[in-house]
């Protein structure tokens, strides 16, 4: 997989997210081989919308996953047709839902009986029918999951006892049609049997769903949850027989997938982009505090890790690589690493060993690719955006030929 060109030949502006597109595209080919054919692939935009990752990936026959209108807004800035966009998420307003149709989206997947009324009527306000998948809360929580999306109270799905008891709140709207189903049961997820065991209980669920709902599936999406390294050095891990083991499950419980009835999807964000990006920093202060050394860096919670409900706070304690050091091995201190908020809780690190460094110097952290800038708290504190550089698999790239974006940041409507 290709590797992102190194402190030592990064001069641009700092902090920066560089996200190698040729990465992206090396995560997406690797992933559909592990995956079960035929079946599509969708990227979540919550990962990372930038709009090159976004159009790169659609370029490689992805769909895109969004979860609010700014996620619309970034998929079709990044040209992915609207008919190729699903629209996911809990709690979604009217105006979400106008401004979806409005643009010419029309498939949905949707957690509850009210969500199937609202949606209905927004496509009858506009004048149009709408598709949607209803996701399901399965009865048990997936296996080995470190975060649990299902299988428990949550915002996310319609429990199989609520579709058992009124099936017909799903599939008798007469603007919104049922399409099929929507299972995702966890997330980050690297052992192979603990995500084949996932996709297990969301297929046996989704073939009991399908007879309490006595209508066909056109649609089947089972979700993601394949897992990556992130801000450690590390390559996406590989799962060599996921691919048979679930198309034998699939022949079993629906004999007509490789017809595409129903068509199976899969959803990816993490796995698709962690790899692609990684986050530049300048140290901007060396010190000893109380017999220990502190190094003050120009980042930090507010651009990297600082989300609380990715429960990475207050330390994540990111790798920082400084390269073209001479020494192979060079001695290491234990080191405080610190960003430049005016808040204790802006600490990546307490006590991490780390080579010498002095002020100027730029450091990186890899894997930052996917839930970096944009699940961070860039508004806390009033510090300026990280630049994002995009790059396509050099191994050098001069600053005066980087593309700077810098992602607005808007309020919301």
């Amino acid at each position: 997989m290709p590797d992102l060109l190194g402190a030592a030949e990064y001069q641009g502006p700092t902090p920066a997210y560089v996200y190698d597109i040729a990465a992206v595209r090396a995560a997406c080919d690797q992933l559909r081989a592990q995956l079960p054919a035929p079946s599509d692939l969708y990227y979540s935009l919550k990962a990372n919308p930038h709009p090159a990752v976004v159009s790169a990936l659609h370029a490689r026959g992805c769909r895109a996953e969004i979860s609010s209108v700014g996620e619309l807004e970034a998929a079709l800035a990044a040209n992915v047709p609207p008919q190729n966009i699903l629209f996911s998420g809990p709690g979604k307003r009217d105006c979400d839902l106008d401004a979806a149709l409005t643009a010419g989206v029309r498939d949905f997947s949707l957690d509850s009986a009210h969500a199937a009324r609202q949606l209905n009527a927004a496509a009858q306000r506009n004048e149009t029918t709408a598709r949607f998948l209803l996701r399901v809360n399965t009865e048990v929580a997936a296996p080995g999951a470190g975060l649990a999306m299902t299988g428990l109270p949550s915002p996310f799905g319609a429990d199989v006892a609520a579709i058992e008891a009124d099936p017909a709140a799903f599939t008798k709207q007469s603007h919104a049609c049922f399409e099929g189903l929507h299972l995702y049961l966890a997330t980050n997820l690297s052992d192979e049997d603990a995500l084949v065991e996932q996709f297990t209980v969301a297929i046996d669920t989704a073939e009991r769903v399908q007879r309490l709902l006595d209508a066909p599936l056109r649609t089947l999406d089972l979700g993601g949850g394949f897992g990556a390294p992130y801000a450690h050095k590390g390559r996406l891990p590989f799962f060599p027989t996921m691919a048979d083991r679930l198309a034998r499950k699939l022949d079993t419980a629906f004999p007509s997938w490789r017809l595409g009835q129903p068509a199976v999807a899969f959803e990816s964000g993490r796995y698709l982009a962690a790899t692609c990006g990684r986050l530049y920093t300048r140290v901007l202060d060396v010190k000893q505090a109380h017999g220990q050394r502190v190094v003050v860096l120009d980042t930090g919670i507010h651009h990297l890790g600082g989300m609380s409900g990715l429960r990475r706070i207050p330390a994540i304690r990111p790798q920082l690589h400084r390269h073209g050091t001479t020494q192979e091995t060079p001695e290491q201190t234990p080191t405080m690493v610190c960003g430049p908020l005016c808040t204790p809780l802006d600490t990546w690190a307490r006590s991490t060993p780390m080579a010498e460094v002095a002020p100027g110097d730029i450091l990186s952290v890899p894997n930052v690719g996917a839930y970096g800038l944009h699940a961070s708290l860039v508004l806390f504190l009033g510090h300026p955006l990280p630049a994002e550089v995009v790059v396509d698999g050099p191994t050098h790239v001069d600053s005066s030929q980087l593309h700077v974006h810098r992602t607005a940041v808007t309020s919301p409507v």
